[in-house]
């Protein structure tokens, strides 16, 4: 009896699908491409979105391990350019771009206005996402580095896994700043305030790129496109994305 509630439950829940779509997409773009996908599906209610946020780079190794994704979107070129390299997506676009800052709780008394003020003896601990796989860690190391501070500064960061957790250290307090993009600080007005922007080696660009062994291209291809629209762009503004 119990199999058979559930299987009815399921019906209920799927039967006007004809297409289950996976999208992997940034930690950063959660609110947003949450509310992207909202929009998708009134416009396709055909099409169910499934939503997977994490570290460019982890997804990007997942996704060329087989993971059964239908479309990838990556907080920099960078990831997605190894994504290509490897075979793993094809009809990359850039759909919108960001800017990185260094943030501080909101009740910091540091006076932070530039990056060699994180040299400063009351910032203890600074919060960024592990350079390796996550895009937002990657150019703040790169900035310390052209700075020629990473060295003097690399045994105060906290490495996070991706850069909402470094948002949520600082949010807490429980580091003295943290890197993260413009999007994410826009998020925790109430609980951190930003110090100032930090000039990146390169733009900070997003690029979406459908996945090779996608189950879903035609749906996948509506998706990228959607992004790209107008409605979809106007939410990716409201979340602090773009100029």
């Amino acid at each position: 009896m119990k199999s058979l509630i559930f299987s009815s439950l399921f019906f209920l829940q799927t039967w006007g699908w004809s297409a289950e779509l996976t999208v992997s997409a940034a930690a950063s773009l959660t609110q947003a491409f949450q509310d992207v996908a909202l929009q998708f599906e009134k416009q396709y209610p055909e099409t169910k979105v499934r939503l997977n946020f994490g570290a460019s780079g982890a997804l990007m190794q997942q996704i060329a391990n087989g993971a059964p994704v239908d479309v990838f979107a990556s907080a920099d070129t960078d990831t997605m350019d190894k994504a290509v390299a490897k075979g793993a997506v094809t009809d990359v676009k850039v759909f919108t771009t960001n800017k990185l800052v260094v943030i501080a709780p909101i009740q910091s008394k540091a006076n932070l206005l530039q990056l060699a003020d994180l040299k400063k003896p009351e910032v203890k601990r600074i919060a960024m996402g592990t350079p390796a796989s996550v895009p937002a860690g990657h150019y703040a190391q790169w900035s310390l580095e052209k700075a020629g501070l990473w060295t003097e500064l690399k045994d105060k960061i906290i490495n996070t896994t991706n850069v909402r957790q470094a948002l949520d250290y600082v949010a807490r307090d429980e580091v003295d700043a943290g890197f993260v993009y413009a999007s994410d600080a826009q998020l925790m007005q109430d609980k951190v305030k930003v110090a100032f922007q930090v000039t990146t080696t390169a733009p900070i660009q997003y690029p979406i790129a459908k996945v090779m062994g996608s189950s879903q291209p035609e749906a996948a291809n509506k998706f990228i496109a959607f992004v790209q629209s107008t409605a979809a762009q106007v939410i990716l503004k409201k979340y602090g994305f773009g100029s």
